[in-house]
C-alpha cells in the first residue's frame, strides 16, 4: 500500500468514525487533492456517513420495485414511461411513436367514414414504418410490423357492422325535426 492509499483510507476512516452532534451540520471538508483516484473515496465516504445520519431513511419508494420493469426486458421503459405519464406527442424516436400508433391505429380507423380514407391511413402508416426501418440513425429497433391494407379494411367494416346491429340507427333516434307538416 502506497503512502497516498494509506492516507485516504485513514481519512476515509476517520471521517466514518465520527458522528457529529449536530446531524444538520455540514460534511467536513474533503482532502484538498480532488482527482479520479480520491473521488471514489470521497463519494462513498460521503454516501457511509449519510446513511449513518438516517438521511435516507423514508425515502418514498423504499423497498418497492422499479415501476415499469416487468418480466420482459425493455431497455427504453423509462422513456416511453415519460411519454405515457407527461402524455406528450410527436416526440421520440420513431420506433417508440410506431408502437403507440400501432396501438391506437384500430380506434382512429374506427372514426373514419369512408373505405378510402382507411386505405390511406394504413398505407400511409406502413409506410412510415418502412421508412423507420430504413434509417441508420441510432435509437431502438424497430418492431412494429406494417399492417396489411386488405384485412385491416375487412376488420374495419366488421367493427362498423357489428356497431350498427348494436345500435341500428343512432343519427335517427336522436333527429327532430324543425319543421312540421300541417
Amino acid at each position: 500500500m502506497t503512502d497516498e492509499e494509506h492516507r485516504r483510507r485513514s481519512h476515509a476512516e476517520r471521517l466514518l468514525s465520527r458522528t457529529p452532534a449536530d446531524p444538520t451540520a455540514p460534511p467536513t471538508a474533503p482532502p484538498a487533492v480532488l482527482n479520479a483516484e480520491t473521488m471514489p473515496a470521497i463519494v462513498e465516504t460521503a454516501i457511509q456517513v449519510a446513511i449513518r445520519q438516517g438521511q435516507f431513511d423514508d425515502l418514498p419508494g423504499a423497498g418497492k420495485p422499479i415501476p415499469g420493469l416487468g418480466d420482459h426486458h425493455d431497455p427504453d421503459w423509462w422513456i416511453r414511461r415519460k411519454i405515457e405519464r407527461e402524455k406528450l406527442t410527436g416526440l421520440g424516436p420513431p420506433a417508440l411513436m410506431l408502437r403507440v400508433e400501432d396501438r391506437e391505429l384500430d380506434a382512429q380507423l374506427d372514426s373514419l367514414r369512408r373505405e378510402t380514407d382507411v386505405r390511406a391511413v394504413v398505407e400511409d402508416f406502413n409506410r412510415r414504418v418502412i421508412e423507420a426501418r430504413r434509417q441508420l440513425l441510432g435509437g431502438p429497433p424497430v418492431v412494429t410490423k406494417p399492417r396489411d391494407v386488405e384485412t385491416e379494411i375487412a376488420a374495419w367494416r366488421a367493427r362498423r357492422e357489428s356497431a350498427a346491429i348494436a345500435d341500428p340507427d343512432p343519427i335517427a333516434t336522436t333527429k327532430k325535426r324543425w319543421f312540421r307538416k300541417a
